[in-house]
């Protein structure tokens, strides 16, 4: 029996407890985790959670992260609710056992505390490792701040467990803005918490010795097609019961989760659209701006994955400039954000001007006086009706500013 935890009406946690907490809260069964700044905590957490008696759950130490995953795939076929955390260096070497996961259609959740791909070392916060996740078949979503990753870590497991689903999905969270800042936090009671998630039912366990399973068996091309195929329409077709999740959400507690989010978009010309904490940077700037007789707005993709294509051409079919911001380096390419939206806009019949801006690299602070100078350059194209000067790829850049292209529309 777990020992009794008293929570209050509103608890000041950062990013990484506030996950820490919901894993408590959603009875997982299994956390494998080896530890990677700035994501430690929550693993850490959930481990002083199980040694005080918290939870009757299992922590297991593995030797690296590849183990930590391999240690969630077997757990998670065994019919448990099953979760970690990683970062960075740790995700990358995680990589290879994310594909099994996602092709096992296991639903086994991963606190992502987003930090910057070495070399150089950097243990900042950037969007390298979420991109590199964006092809492994698992659904991500992102949270802008410590409320955000308490409530879809929440929502993940009942997304992710819901027979129509059953993938694996990740929560990102800007490492150390999110996951180091406290924040006022608004949690569910226990009992609450644990009514909203429900019971997992183990589908296909491989402890059903009744009903014998296969995972992981060889396919090759006479069948390798067909099961990926299938793969990729249950991660499109997820975004019914993801919808459907934060609708139950938002009538328990009163918080709105959309896949794509907007603010001052009734009316705005120039936009940025971004992830994570960028999001509450550009709000501002918006604002500010607007006293200046800009009409800015924001848009900011709650779910990476799947890409929510129609809705960002919905929600952008009237703006005339968009900038798309990318923290993460491009490697000799456009940003892949950018290339998403672009993929999104391509078929709108409004064609606005889509620019891509590379910034906070390495935790880089995107300052609130940056977002308002890209929101007073969009409003040049958008007056122009084309690029009107050599684009600024790297936003905040140090030294000699780095012009890449001008491009001029008819």
């Amino acid at each position: 029996m777990a020992v009794k935890f008293d929570l209050n009406e509103r608890e000041v946690w950062d990013g990484n407890y506030a996950a820490s907490q919901a894993l408590r809260q959603a009875d997982v069964d299994v956390v494998v985790a080896y530890p990677i700044t700035p994501s430690t905590p929550i693993v850490e957490n959930y481990g002083a959670y199980v040694a005080n008696g918290y939870i009757d759950g299992e922590f297991v130490m593995v030797e690296s992260e590849h183990a930590a995953m391999s240690g969630c795939i077997g757990a998670s076929a065994a019919g448990g609710r099953v979760s970690t955390a990683t970062s960075s260096q740790g995700f990358a070497l995680m990589a290879e056992v994310l594909y099994q996961a996602s092709g096992m259609r296991l639903p086994i959740i991963l606190n992502v505390v987003n930090r910057a791909l070495a070399s150089p070392l950097n243990v900042r916060g950037d969007h390298a490792d979420m991109y590199l996740g964006r092809d492994s078949g698992w659904l991500q979503v992102g949270a802008f701040n410590a409320q955000e990753a308490y409530d879809l870590a929440l929502c993940a497991f009942k997304i992710a467990e819901n027979p129509s689903v059953r993938l694996p999905m990740m929560i990102h969270q800007d490492g150390f803005i999110t996951s180091h800042t406290a924040q006022n936090v608004y949690p569910l009671t226990d009992q609450a918490a644990i009514d909203f998630v429900g019971v997992i039912e183990p589908i296909d366990d491989m402890l059903d010795f009744s009903k014998p399973v296969t995972y992981g068996a060889q396919t090759e091309e006479d069948w390798h097609f067909e099961h990926k195929a299938k793969q990729h329409k249950a991660i499109m077709d997820s975004t019914l019961v993801i919808d459907a999740v934060f609708a139950e959400f938002k009538e328990l507690t009163g918080r709105e989760y959309n896949r794509v989010e907007s603010y001052d978009m009734e009316d705005a010309d120039v936009v940025i659209i971004g992830l994570g904490t960028t999001v509450e940077t550009a709000r501002v700037a918006a604002k500010r701006i607007r006293e200046k007789g800009i009409k800015a707005g924001v848009v900011a993709i709650r779910c990476f994955r799947p890409f929510p294509y129609e809705e960002v051409r919905e929600v952008l079919k009237n703006a005339k400039a968009i900038a798309v911001t990318d923290r993460s380096s491009p490697g000799g390419a456009m940003g892949a954000f950018f290339n998403e939206v672009s993929a999104a806009m391509y078929t709108s019949v409004s064609r606005p001007i889509v620019t891509n801006f590379i910034y906070g690299l390495g935790g880089r602070d995107f300052s609130i006086e940056e977002a308002e100078r890209i929101y007073t350059e969009q409003q040049a194209h958008a007056d122009a009706g084309y690029i009107t000067t050599e684009i600024q790829q790297f936003s905040g850049l140090r030294g000699p500013r780095l012009g890449f292209f001008k491009t001029e529309r008819s």
